[in-house]
């Protein structure tokens, strides 16, 4: 990126504030700022100058068409791509784009994921211009970041219950406020900034393992001599091909208007992590999914392909998101920032209690967010935190919350009498305790980071849960504390009940160990170890009021997202178990029988020139053989296994049957062909060896 103005190159491709205000008539200008700082109506008018201004800075850039760009529920982006041209008469054309064009598409719905939600039959869908997410240019194509709901106007995405998650903590935020007498704040934002971590492979070794091209995740392959056991990788220095790679994909994140801030090794062979800085959450959630796209392209650009799947080896650590989240006000502060008065310490307090409750009412909710078959292979691995989820506070906010409880001094350098309103807390650092990577929900100074989210998910999901539950918890607090007679006493009575109430989900020591997971049931707290354990937690009834109550989602948008996540888990099992008989049948079998028929010939020869010793070519071939007729058996058992799980009748069941019998029989398939891969000469093995995939780019 050499003599490259980086601050030029920032938001190039970006119909940002400088694009506006440089192109829209002041009038313009000021209403649509109006409608995306406050969300009121874009009148068609407004709409008809923004989207010409629009057009023209796009094909000043050399796009030719435009795009609706949505998030359907299929997890990945989606786009339908027309252009510019209408006719004119005479064979000729000009560039057009109205303001009808720019506010709502019409694509067609019939093959995304809808969940039951409407009949097959039925296929029209919208797409609605989300206006506080800026238009871009990518490939050619002016990307318009929408909306996507039913012609009922069911949602069919995942940015729409972001939208309506958004704005309910708003309002839910702003009345606390205003009962600290905080009246200049005029929105609250759920902020995010999520860590995203990839692998990196060769692209010629990936081309000769079909599962990895099929399913994202290597389903065979044997433990490599060196693994990441010497910690050598992590922080490392970057190998050229790959130091080439992250400039390129900088460079195109910035055009993006992309806020990519830090890049390095992570912690396995061949993985790497990318982090943003802050953006709000639907900002944040486009961008996270456009920074996964530009990823894939930089990629095969420089011959490489990235891996997002959550587990793309076994055996090594798997990829995590980590969500960081917050809540900020137009003002500028962070309200989850402890301050140093005594009414910033109580709001902070308040706050932070509001975020405990919601954390230990709906974990669960918070466990269904970032459940996948992929996530499944990472959570509790001693990569990522455990299925049970938990809060990490630090020593010293949790010893000033137990005084608060206790009506005692909190004890540190001096002696502070925990009275709310009264006297200000201890005014202390960020970081005030060491860091608790094995905690799925840490507080990090002004912000909690959840590391459960898989690296291939859409941040929206965990993002709609944290924002609907702690929306609703600040509408109970504020219930509460605007009958309440005495401000001061009321908030004081509200954070020491709140926090006693629900302090069970605090926990600061090793989330890893054996010993917390019968804690953590003494405590009460769930435990959901597989996806299919947890899906039924969005339907439970605490769940549908949480959502129909605060119309993020109605009760059939529900139901219709745990059909959806369950149809995924079992299509994703299913081509899985598919891609490894596959493999089995027509790489693994024929590998093994012609390294059986060379053993053969080999003791053969020998004898027949008068050795007689052929002890070694015996002992091979009969530890191929053995393991060869288990591989036999274990291909036979899988394949009932997904015949038996076929027949049941409905999708939930299934679900169940892949994945514990058709999962199970895939592990000892796998664990056979790799202890063959173990003994068979390379030269037979038709798979690029996990030595050759974790340190192939250099």
């Amino acid at each position: 990126m050499e003599n490259k103005n980086i601050p030029e190159l920032f938001g190039s491709m970006v119909f940002g504030d400088d694009a506006m205000r440089a192109r829209l008539p002041k009038d313009i200008y000021k209403a649509l700022k109006k409608t995306m700082q406050r969300g009121t109506h874009l009148e068609i008018e407004v709409a008809n100058v923004v989207a010409n201004a629009m057009k023209d800075w796009a094909v000043e850039k050399g796009a030719t068409h435009f795009s609706h760009w949505f998030q359907p529920m299929t997890g990945v982006t989606a786009e339908k791509h027309d252009s510019f041209i209408s006719p004119c008469g005479d064979g000729k054309i000009i560039m057009e784009f109205s303001g009808k064009e720019l506010v709502r598409g019409e694509p067609d719905a019939s093959s995304f994921p809808s969940g039951g939600i409407r009949a097959t039959f039925e296929a029209r869908g919208y797409t609605v211009w989300d206006i506080t997410s800026y238009a871009f240019i990518k490939d050619g194509t002016l990307c318009i970041p929408t909306a996507f709901c039913s012609y009922g106007g069911e949602a069919l995405d995942k940015k729409t219950p972001l939208l309506r998650s958004m704005e309910i903590l708003d309002k839910a935020a702003r009345r606390i406020l205003t009962l600290f007498g905080n009246t200049s704040v005029k929105r609250v934002l759920s902020t995010v900034g999520p860590e995203q971590e990839y692998f990196l492979v060769d692209l010629e070794a990936y081309k000769k393992r079909p599962d990895l091209m099929l399913t994202g995740r290597t389903l065979f392959g044997a433990k490599p001599s060196k693994g990441q056991e010497l910690e050598d990788h992590y922080f490392g220095a970057l190998t050229p091909r790959v130091s080439a790679f992250m400039k390129d994909l900088e460079e195109e994140l910035w055009k993006l208007g992309i806020l990519a801030k830090t890049k390095h090794n992570e912690v396995a062979p061949a993985q790497a992590e990318l982090a943003p800085i802050f953006a709000t959450a639907n900002i944040a959630c486009d961008h996270n999914q456009l920074t996964m796209e530009t990823m894939k392209s930089i990629a095969y650009r420089h011959g490489l392909v990235c891996l997002l799947h959550e587990k793309p080896f076994a055996g090594v650590n798997g990829s995590g998101k980590h969500n960081n989240w917050s809540m900020s006000a137009d003002t500028g502060a962070n309200l989850l920032e402890p301050g140093e008065t005594p009414f910033e310490n109580a709001q902070f307090l308040l706050f932070l209690t509001a975020v405990i409750k919601a954390v230990d009412e709906y974990q669960d909710l918070l466990r269904v967010s970032v459940a996948s078959a992929g996530n499944d292979h990472r959570l509790g691995a001693n990569e990522a935190p455990p299925a049970i989820v938990s809060m990490f506070l630090g020593e010293e906010l949790t010893g000033i919350l137990e005084a608060l409880e206790k009506g005692t001094d909190y004890q540190n350098s001096k002696n502070h009498k925990m009275e709310i309103g009264v006297t200000a807390l201890p005014h202390f650092p960020k970081d005030t305790t060491d860091r608790n990577r094995t905690s799925p929900f840490a507080f990090t100074g002004n912000k909690f980071e959840f590391r459960m989210p898989g690296s291939n998910q859409s941040i929206s999901d965990p993002n709609v849960v944290l924002n609907t539950a702690v929306a609703e918890i600040l509408n109970g607090f504020a219930d509460s504390l605007e009958k309440a007679e005495s401000f001061n006493t009321a908030l004081a009575q509200l954070i020491k009940n709140t926090y006693s109430a629900h302090k069970r989900i605090v926990f600061n020591g090793n989330n890893y160990a054996d010993e917390w997971v019968a804690e953590a049931k003494s405590r009460g707290l769930s435990n959901l170890k597989t996806a299919p354990d947890a899906f039924g937690a969005l339907t439970a009834p605490k769940s549908v009021v949480l959502f129909s109550k605060n119309g993020v989602f109605s009760e059939a948008e529900i139901h219709s997202r745990y059909e959806i996540l369950t149809e995924i888990y079992l299509k994703t099992l299913h081509i899985e178990a598919l891609t490894m008989l596959d493999i089995a049948k027509g790489s693994i079998i024929p590998s093994v029988i012609t390294y059986s028929g060379e053993l053969s010939q080999t003791a053969a020869s020998k004898k027949a020139c008068g050795a007689f010793d052929t002890s070694l070519e015996t002992f091979l071939l009969k530890s191929v053989s053995d393991l060869s007729a288990k591989l036999l058996k274990n291909l036979t058992a899988l394949e009932n296994a997904v015949q038996k799980a076929d027949k049941l009748s409905s999708t939930v069941t299934k679900a169940s049957a892949y994945g514990t019998s058709v999962l199970s029989a895939m592990n000892a398939l796998r664990e056979t062909a790799d202890s063959l891969e173990a003994i068979t000469a390379k030269k037979h093995w038709a798979l690029p060896s996990y030595a050759e995939l974790l340190y192939g780019v250099l």
